[in-house]
């Protein structure tokens, strides 16, 4: 029943929401940015936030002090859908992301995720690819920040098994001079994924960690900055793997 009313929700929400959807896509042709901006901090996280409380997710973050002032790029570990909402909801405000192509397939959500900021992947075309990886860099270089799943998948393994880090994530945070921030995620697979795509109430752990400078890196650093990163990950998720991702009974 909860996964039925979660989808009832999602879809209900979008179609609410339609005459704000046209409010912003006005303001933005209008170049009322400010107007833009003041309704997507509104209104994504109490929307991402409610498909997280009908899923019966609870979330404690730390971290957040360690959010630079000026852009960065968030780099999480992936392993769940709700990592989306997750990172649109916990971190110091809703930010554009880098996220596979077929979201930009989805009615409604794909014009939610252009207000965003939110550059679409196509990983079976290389020059597309490419492309939106260079509109994700000038975002950053413009003072927006960018999350990104450098893994490019979700994870089905278990939760110390990261992927490969693709170095894209990483030249975009480098073109643009700008610090990365790792993100660890602990149980977010639980929530459904795990449950064979029904949900269950879960306790998700969320921890930011320091930035990690990429200006004036040598080559050789460059070349290390994945696997430094995807290092710092594994490093904050192992302890992490001894926090319950059941919820405690109130």
């Amino acid at each position: 029943m909860r996964t039925i009313v979660w989808f009832c929700y999602f879809w209900v929400q979008f179609v609410c929401l339609l005459p704000t959807l046209r409010r912003a896509e006005k303001a933005r042709a209008a170049g009322r940015e400010d107007e833009v901006q003041a309704l997507l901090s509104r209104e994504v996280p109490r929307w991402a936030g409610g498909l997280l409380r009908l899923a019966g997710v609870t979330v404690e973050v730390t971290g957040r002090e360690n959010i630079p002032s000026g852009a960065c790029v968030f780099v999480g570990n992936h392993r769940s859908y709700y990592d989306i909402p997750l990172m649109l909801t916990q971190l110091d405000g809703p930010h554009a992301m880098v996220a596979k192509q077929q979201i930009d397939r989805i009615p409604l959500v794909r014009r939610w995720m252009r207000l965003l900021d939110c550059v679409f992947l196509d990983r079976d075309n290389p020059r597309r690819a490419m492309q939106a990886l260079n509109a994700a860099t000038e975002l950053v270089k413009n003072g927006k920040s960018v999350v990104i799943f450098p893994e490019g998948t979700r994870g089905k393994g278990g939760e110390l098994e990261l992927g490969e880090f693709k170095a894209g994530a990483f030249r975009m945070a480098l073109k643009a001079g700008a610090p990365v921030v790792p993100v660890a995620i602990h149980g977010s697979r639980d929530i459904m994924e795990n449950n064979g795509g029904w949900m269950k109430p879960t306790h998700v752990t969320i921890r930011i960690l320091p930035p990690v400078p990429t200006a004036g890196l040598s080559r050789e650093e460059q070349k290390q900055l994945p696997g430094r990163t995807a290092s710092l990950l594994l490093e904050a998720l192992r302890p992490m793997q001894e926090i319950p991702t059941k919820p405690k009974r109130s």
